[in-house]
């Protein structure tokens, strides 16, 4: 959307509030649990995307969880999808961003995808990549 990352950053933290956490783990060990903790904690509403737990039909963060971003967007206006996800697994979850509109796409730190990042932003999605959605809200505050 904008022409550097860390004008694509401001936008996000300035315009969104409502996340979709792909790949939420329903242990608080583990970094996508200690990140969206972190961000319910300061006002955002997560939305967890986990099929495992989906299934489960057990909540994470006392939301209930989807799925597939399909599903959450039936239920959901989603801001921004949040991807904890190996980087191979990220061109489905990003055309699957692109397909319920989402305007925003974050590739949590250590995630790339350069193949995916382009479609999504030749689709008009404000994409970061691996970069930390607490660390970077947290030096924005």
């Amino acid at each position: 959307m904008f022409e550097s990352e860390s004008e694509n950053i401001r936008h996000i933290l300035r315009t969104c509030r409502t996340v979709a956490v792909v790949g939420l783990s329903p242990k608080p060990h583990r970094a996508s649990f200690e990140v969206s903790q972190y961000m319910q904690a300061h006002g955002w509403r997560i939305i967890p995307v986990n099929p495992v737990v989906a299934a489960s039909g057990k909540p994470i963060l006392g939301e209930r969880v989807y799925a597939t971003l399909t599903e959450a967007a039936r239920h959901e206006k989603i801001d921004l999808v949040n991807v904890f996800r190996n980087a191979q697994d990220v061109p489905p979850v990003a055309a699957e961003a692109i397909a319920i509109g989402a305007p925003a796409l974050w590739l949590q730190l250590g995630i790339e995808h350069e193949a995916a990042v382009a479609a999504a932003r030749a689709a008009g999605l404000c994409v970061v990549q691996n970069k930390c959605l607490k660390v970077e809200y947290a030096v924005s505050a």
